[in-house]
């Protein structure tokens, strides 16, 4: 079965979001796939409920968001104003305890960070646990899905990690321009251990709630109860720095999380509860393009864009989703 899009994108995080409302108000026809159950990507929040019965919610990807565009200054002020987004700080403690302010609104999601993708997303066309297995070109770009149909279009947005969309262009046998495929070679990616943790009290960690430690084994501890997102229960984030997520990749779950809780219990005061590891294999981009998107003309249509792309983090993912569909819409 095949079925025929003006413009197909595969991801459905905050890149191929923007690009795909940017398309959609100049007319375009999109789709997006994406194989997670939810869209987002790692705008993810996940719950679970506790002994007493009541919600336990954890930002388990993106922690905040911050501001340093225009363009994205005028969205974060709208989404402000609809009581979506809010201020959480201007910075967090640091190895000291002592908070560091620079000036800068640090941003929190009401409901988790999940909340706003699936705002940005409620207009859209968007087709979950729909994964792609190849990406060729014959009088337009072939999405072959692991079902076994095909998504044809002429024009194709790819927002996963590089390695990833390299992977399904090379399953199809495409060949890209030698220095366009170079330099998407040369991205490269930090992994990242995420535990969740719900504690029995509240975490006794310094204001505002967080500490940026950027370092090994642990680069940053969140409360996500005095973030707001989980009002009815205890819970923090532990995020793992990359060296000690690389030399353990392998290692179970369990030892991963007794070696990062012991790390942290200086910082919480209250007993753990219960834990959860999540891996995030392609955690922030550690050698990025310097463009806000990469455009290809051969075989056909087709942008790489995301958060390696131009600006890090949340704000260059959507920047970057926007530069790809404009970059189609001239």
């Amino acid at each position: 079965m095949e079925s025929k899009q003006n413009s197909l994108i595969i991801g459905a995080g905050m890149a191929g979001l923007s690009a795909a409302r940017r398309l959609v108000a100049a007319g375009h026809n999109v789709t997006i796939i994406d194989k997670g159950r939810g869209v987002g990507g790692r705008m993810a929040t996940r719950w679970s409920d506790t002994p007493e019965g009541v919600r336990a919610l954890y930002d388990h990807g993106a922690q905040f968001f911050t501001v340093r565009s225009e363009v994205f200054q005028e969205e974060v002020d709208r989404w402000q104003a609809s009581g979506l987004v809010r201020q959480w700080a201007h910075g967090f403690a640091d190895s000291t305890g002592v908070s560091r302010h620079d000036g800068h609104p640090r941003y929190a999601v009401r409901g988790g960070m999940n909340a706003l993708a699936r705002e940005l997303a409620t207009p859209l066309a968007v087709r979950l646990q729909t994964r792609a297995d190849s990406i060729g070109w014959q009088d337009g770009w072939q999405v072959r899905l692991e079902n076994g149909e095909t998504l044809t279009a002429a024009s194709l947005i790819l927002t996963p990690p590089v390695e990833q969309s390299l992977a399904l262009l090379n399953a199809g046998e495409t060949r890209l321009p030698d220095e366009a495929r170079t330099a998407l070679e040369r991205i490269e990616y930090d992994p990242c251990f995420a535990v969740l943790v719900e504690l029995t009290q509240p975490s006794g960690l310094p204001e505002p709630g967080a500490v940026q430690l950027q370092g090994e084994p642990i680069a940053w501890i969140g409360d996500n109860h005095r973030k707001g997102i989980s009002p009815n229960a205890y819970t923090v984030t532990i995020h793992a720095g990359p060296e000690f997520t690389r030399a353990h990749w392998d290692t179970p779950h369990e030892e991963v999380a007794t070696k990062l809780l012991g790390a942290a219990e200086p910082w919480l005061a209250a007993p753990v509860r219960r834990w959860q590891v999540h891996r995030w294999r392609f955690s922030q981009p550690r050698t990025p393009h310097p463009d806000d998107c990469l455009r290809i003309d051969s075989p056909g249509r087709l942008v790489f864009a995301g958060d390696a792309f131009g600006r890090p983090r949340l704000e260059g993912a959507f920047l970057s989703g926007l530069a790809a569909a404009e970059s189609l819409l001239t």
